[in-house]
């Protein structure tokens, strides 16, 4: 047998220092959240309220700049709702700028009647794909990071 304690802690070289475990804590802690993310959810805060309160049915295209900014700024592990939201919500405004529609003025129960079939039909086909439950349990996803993470809630 050997007259070592099993029990007692391993040598020091074997051992992490406390500033390399800080240093990965702190890594891990910017990658589930980002300073400059948090920052950013904090700063277009309000421009998203104000989205909010307008009531529009556009809502979301209006709020697109913003939600793009948001991506890119995000950290990796939220990356994928990002997308998964983002796609058909810019599908949408794609869609609707290829029909020359206004996105700001956009209301699904009032498509301008000198639409193409084909203009209606991948408009309606994207606002569908942008209820899609997997899309919004993404946004769901996004906002909930925001506030557990950095505290500020960012819903529209």
């Amino acid at each position: 047998m050997s007259d070592t304690d099993p029990h007692a802690p391993p040598p020091r070289r074997n051992r992490p220092s406390r500033t390399a475990a800080l240093l990965l804590a702190a890594s891990l802690l910017t990658g589930c959240g980002g300073d400059d993310y948090c920052g950013a959810v904090e700063e277009h805060q309000a421009g998203l309220t104000d989205v909010s309160a307008s009531g529009s049915p556009a809502a979301l295209l209006e709020a697109l700049p913003i939600f793009r900014d948001l991506q890119e700024q995000a950290p990796e592990d939220i990356q994928d709702d990002w997308e998964a939201f983002l796609d058909p919500l810019s599908e949408l405004d794609d869609a609707l700028r290829a029909a020359d529609v206004d996105p700001a003025a956009y209301d699904p129960k009032n498509l301008p009647a000198d639409l193409t079939d084909e203009e209606r039909e991948r408009i309606e086909a994207a606002g569908v794909a942008l209820a899609d439950p997997a899309v919004v349990a993404a946004f769901d996803g996004v906002q909930q990071q925001a506030k557990d993470v950095c505290h500020t809630p960012m819903s529209i």
